[in-house]
């Protein structure tokens, strides 16, 4: 197993405790399992891929020991219950086995172990359950690992590849790209520290890089990384063009990207058909229970209409919702970037926090100076705030629950103080526009509106500066390939160009200018927005500008792999749009049909008594003589209705955002739109 460290954010920390717990049911694994057996050998394999340091031995008995406990527990938990059930007399047991007893001593003992037996029997089940859980538990967490590192190495891979070949082109040798490969964790991540295992093999092992490479083309959990080491091992075994591989391996992969986005968007259309139906079905059922209720001989209770709106439909929303998720990710990283020379002024800008002042909390205590130098900092930062309260919130949306929250939640109190919001569900049904109103759309709106708006322009508000991206790199490149250098390069298309991103090139200028390094100034540039896409952008040139400034070719190949990102983003949005408008129609149609239902069918055949008409009897038996008014509570349907409506417009919302964007937040305004359309189109229905 290659080398690896706790600060890997796979890798797993081993208490004192639970190395005890290992030590202890060590005896028990050496009788239980062989060394050499498969499943032992598969579990070693995921235990290195999920980069954790645990030995499979230990491993394996501290599950075991996990496995007992949690085993042991629920066996206790059950014997509770068999006696509950069975040794108080709540549960009678009048026959055990099916045919007679001659012997009077045999049937005397029979009767004797019934219910301690049964008592037994279900200890033993919950202990064999509770074993399986606590030992199958801990067993799922590599191989739960090792998946989810196998993602975003396939994920990152495409712009990994393309940052190699973007190095090679830049004049470096086959040891110096893996070696800033290794560096680049803040950037490329689980493909980083596939790279860290090589070059820590070699610095610390006595080991040669070739068979480093092998050896992580066997460890690695994605196949594909592993046929790209294999690949790589023998072009350095063959002294052949490395440069010529990665460009190769690059166009390969992104193909292969394409490929996977467009299996991707098949999955996302097929569920999107998949959720048209599902989201019908409770509405199929609403009807079909509400026409059941009108038959008297028919079983069909309130209770079902409950659990149909009030759990049914929230549990298909959510079940969707993490559907999708196994098959719609977002963009690993969070774009952030390390100086990497310690350099604290560059390193604090990362997870910087509202109340954290900065460098200077470093120093405080030290020297008073430092001290009024943080309480000057404090004020300063305060009435920065406050001057521009809009300019935080666009920084720090989720800080707006802070003031929303509470509001919404003064303002529903005091409604139900005063007596303005229904304080019971009779109340409900009997204003169900005004209940609903105050106790669901109140919070909503003062929540979602504030967060969404911010929230939105601040991704509006950082995205911006990657619009156009692929061009100014192409224009960069051009003014590097004319002589000019990097500096003076990003000087020249900050004066011919008026986007954002020109306008960010201008001052880096003047920053380096004022004593700055550029990679310093590259680095809180890329930070200030923190995109993960960007992020990989700027650290391939800042890698690149340390050798020379002449890095057009790299320019160039940052320029295309930006272009082709370009080109998937593209397709993505105007795939996932189709599948947005089929979610919203489909929430159209279902409170289309609600309405009718409502109005057309519901308070239609309520009105009917059968001594109305001297022809009413058209339907015979007990349904001509039923008084159908009876038997449908026009005010509680309405209520549930609704309600049906106002769920199915906020789940779809968030579906919708999800599909779109991979991100939750970006839903709320869908959420908001379906929202008031329910509110309203119920407001004309009643």
């Amino acid at each position: 197993m290659s080398l690896q460290t706790d600060d890997s954010p796979t890798s797993s920390s081993v208490s004192a405790g639970s190395d005890t717990l290992g030590e202890v049911f060590f005896p028990l694994y050496k009788r239980l399992f062989d060394d050499h057996s498969s499943f032992v050998a598969d579990l070693e394999t995921k235990l290195a891929q999920a980069r954790m340091t645990d030995t499979v031995e230990l491993y394996l008995s501290r599950a075991l020991g996990v496995g007992f406990i949690s085993g042991t527990v629920l066996w206790l938990l059950g014997l509770l219950l068999g006696y509950g059930l069975f040794g108080t007399g709540f549960v009678q047991i009048d026959y055990v086995i099916g045919f007679p007893i001659g012997n009077e001593t045999i049937m005397t003992l029979v009767e004797l172990a019934r219910i301690p037996a049964l008592v037994l029997i279900i200890g033993l089940v919950f202990g064999g359950i509770g074993f399986a859980i606590g030992f199958g538990s801990l067993v799922a967490i590599p191989y739960s690992r090792a998946s989810a590192r196998k993602r975003q190495i396939n994920m990152l891979l495409t712009d990994s590849v393309s940052f190699m070949y973007a190095l090679s082109v830049g004049g470096l040798n086959q040891l110096e790209i893996i070696e800033a490969m290794a560096e680049a964790d803040d950037t490329y991540g689980e493909v980083a520290y596939e790279f860290q295992s090589i070059v820590r093999e070699t610095e610390y092992f006595d080991v040669d890089y070739r068979t480093a490479i092998r050896k992580q083309a066997i460890e690695t959990p994605s196949d594909e990384l592993s046929q790209f080491l294999t690949d790589m091992l023998s072009i350095v075994n063959s002294g052949g063009d490395m440069q010529g591989f990665l460009e190769d391996k690059k166009e390969h992969h992104m193909r292969t990207a394409k490929q996977e986005q467009e299996l991707t968007l098949e999955t996302l259309e097929l569920f999107g058909e998949m959720y048209m139906t599902l989201s019908l079905f409770p509405l199929l059922l609403i009807i079909i229970m509400v026409v059941m209720q009108m038959i008297p001989q028919a079983d069909v209770t309130d209770e079902m209409l409950f659990l149909t709106v009030y759990a049914l439909i929230p549990l298909l929303g959510i079940g969707f919702l993490v559907l999708v998720s196994t098959v719609k990710h977002d963009e690993p990283g969070d774009g952030y970037l390390q100086m990497g020379g310690g350099d604290h002024r560059v390193q604090e800008q990362k997870g910087q926090g509202v109340l954290d002042l900065g460098l200077v909390e470093e120093f405080t205590g030290e020297r008073s100076v430092f001290d009024r130098i943080k309480s000057r900092e404090g004020t300063h930062e305060t009435i920065k705030v406050l001057k521009g309260p809009h300019i935080f919130f666009r920084d720090n949306p989720m800080y707006t629950l802070a003031l929303t929250a509470p509001v919404s939640l003064v303002i529903v109190v005091t409604a139900m103080v005063t007596g303005y919001a229904p304080l019971s569900w009779d109340g409900m049904v009997d204003a169900p526009i005004l209940g609903t109103f105050m106790y669901l759309f109140v919070p909503l709106y003062l929540i979602a509106i504030p967060l969404s708006i911010f929230h939105e322009w601040n991704v509006r508000h950082r995205k911006a500066v990657i619009g156009n991206l692929s061009e100014d790199l192409r224009k960069l490149s051009s003014a590097n390939d004319t002589g000019l250098t990097l500096l003076e390069s990003l000087h020249s298309v900050s004066e011919t160009t008026s986007s954002k991103l020109s306008r960010e090139f201008e001052q880096m200028h003047t920053k380096v200018n004022y004593g700055t390094s550029l990679k310093e100034a590259l680095i809180e540039f890329n930070n200030k927005y923190h995109i993960p896409r960007l992020a990989r952008t700027t650290r391939l040139i800042a890698e690149a500008q340390k050798a020379s400034n002449q890095i057009t070719d790299v320019l160039r190949t940052a320029a295309q792999a930006s272009e082709n990102h370009d080109d998937l983003e593209r397709d993505r949005r105007s795939r996932t749009l189709m599948q947005v408008v089929i979610i919203m129609m489909t929430f159209l149609t279902v409170l289309a049909v609600m309405a009718i239902l409502q109005t057309q069918f519901i308070e239609t055949m309520a009105g009917l008594e059968t001594g109305d008409t001297d022809g009413a009897d058209v339907g015979g038996g007990a349904l001509a003589n039923a008084d159908l008014s009876d038997s449908i509570d026009i005010d509680l349907l309405s209520v549930l209705f609704f309600h049906a409506v106002a769920l199915q417009a906020i789940l779809s919302g968030f579906i919708c955002g999800y599909i779109r964007n991979a991100d939750i937040l970006s839903g709320l305004k869908y959420v908001i739109v379906l929202s008031t359309i329910a509110l309203v189109g119920w407001i004309v229905v009643v």
